[in-house]
């Protein structure tokens, strides 16, 4: 999966992929039968998702020239490795990159024989998502996801409260961090040993409780937010009231008589 994502990212996406039939690529029932194309391996799903067609081989001569370059590396480079005084991973990829690959394509690289390019620009930004290990779980009671012994705890989001019981795809990424989404949504980050990557929420959400009461009051308290000057005087209603009762029976009767006589 690295190795083609670096493709991808430094030359754009192909057509197809030509390959052996190795259980990374694909799903073969019983040796020497052919693949099954409805089961996808975590390759085969990853090059779906970018429109990428993968080819099976049935022999090794039928990708001859492959073969003969392998050959040519398995023979060579640990020697060119030897010499070099290079025993580990890191001295090796970087020995690869500055020195080796230019020096092999110099010596062995022929002009194409038509211009041109079949690779075209990637304009996709979730190849971190699309290279990775994707495994479906059932969201536990507890709000928890699984993988064998390794869980991980998922926090409150803010459309639903809890995701026990619904369906979400845990991403093991290249970079050893795991991401969990539920749809569209990622809805946890975590490290490599499973401490997770997001800020805790400390303030409860809900009547006087929401973080944007908790900012209003923030801003007001540091003068960056005017109050409202709501006047304290009676509204005024759209529709007629009962006049306000006066204590004392005479001067209610002499009013009302007087309203009448008028």
């Amino acid at each position: 999966m690295a190795g083609l994502r670096e493709v991808i990212e430094t030359r754009g996406l192909f057509c197809s992929l030509y390959s052996d039939r190795g259980s990374h690529f694909f799903v073969t029932m019983r040796a020497g039968q052919k693949v099954d194309p409805h089961r996808l391996t975590q390759v085969g799903r990853a090059l779906r998702e970018l429109g990428i067609r993968m080819i099976p081989a049935y022999s090794p001569q039928a990708r001859g020239r492959c073969e003969r370059s392998f050959s040519t590396w398995q023979n060579r480079l640990p020697q060119e490795l030897r010499l070099a005084g290079i025993s580990d991973v890191a001295a090796a990829n970087e020995f690869l990159r500055e020195r080796y690959l230019g020096e092999f394509n110099r010596m062995f690289a022929r002009p194409p024989a038509e211009q041109g390019t079949a690779f075209c620009r990637c304009g996709r930004k979730d190849l971190d998502r699309v290279f990775s290990i994707q495994t479906e779980r059932t969201v536990a009671k507890d709000n928890t996801v699984a993988i064998g012994d390794r869980f991980w705890q998922l926090n409150k989001t803010p459309f639903r409260r809890t995701l026990a019981g619904s369906t979400v795809t845990i991403c093991e990424h290249l970079d050893a961090t795991v991401s969990v989404q539920w749809g569209p949504h990622v809805v946890g980050r975590f490290r490599a040993d499973g401490e997770s990557l997001e800020k805790q929420t400390t303030k409860r959400r809900g009547k006087g409780g929401s973080l944007e009461a908790g900012e209003n009051q923030k801003q007001v308290s540091t003068g960056s937010h005017t109050s409202l000057e709501i006047s304290q005087t009676a509204q005024d209603f759209h529709f007629p009231t009962a006049p306000t009762a006066v204590a004392g029976g005479s001067k209610r009767n002499g009013k009302t008589k007087a309203a009448r006589a008028a």
